[in-house]
């Protein structure tokens, strides 16, 4: 069943009913980070975005997004904006980053002069990259 599905707007889902559905080591280790590295604290909001429906984590410090976390059956999505002001070093960056993120980075439409990367966090390069563009945005504070 999909996770929009099993929680919809009116059944409001607890932080560990989240990490059992997606039932992934990596969630837990991006979670944790952003909340050691960026003394941040999760919100689950629900979104009736029609691209990515349902209950979701949002991370946020002094007023700017750090990221949006999506669940899924067994990995998870990270919306990362990558904005005008961190654009020039994120197209610096990706010659670092694996061959999933520089496809997504080098597919995403630039709109408003943002790209979002919808990045499925599925393993290990991923994630890392997923942290080094968010620290892009906001640098860590820990």
């Amino acid at each position: 069943m999909e996770w929009s599905q099993l929680y919809p707007s009116d059944v409001p889902p607890t932080y560990e009913m989240m990490g059992a559905f997606i039932d992934n080591p990596l969630w837990e280790e991006l979670n944790a980070y952003l909340q050691k590295a960026y003394a941040a604290a999760p919100k689950i909001v629900y979104s009736g975005c029609s691209g990515q429906p349902g209950w979701d984590v949002k991370y946020q410090k002094r007023g700017k997004s750090l990221c949006t976390l999506y669940p899924m059956d067994g990995f998870f999505i990270a919306l990362v904006v990558i904005g005008a002001k961190e654009m020039v070093e994120a197209e610096l960056f990706m010659p670092m980053c694996g061959a999933y993120t520089q496809a997504l980075f080098s597919h995403a439409v630039v709109c408003m002069s943002q790209k979002w990367l919808m990045m499925h966090v599925t393993d290990g390069e991923v994630l890392q990259d997923a942290k080094r563009l968010i620290a892009l945005r906001v640098r860590p504070v820990n």
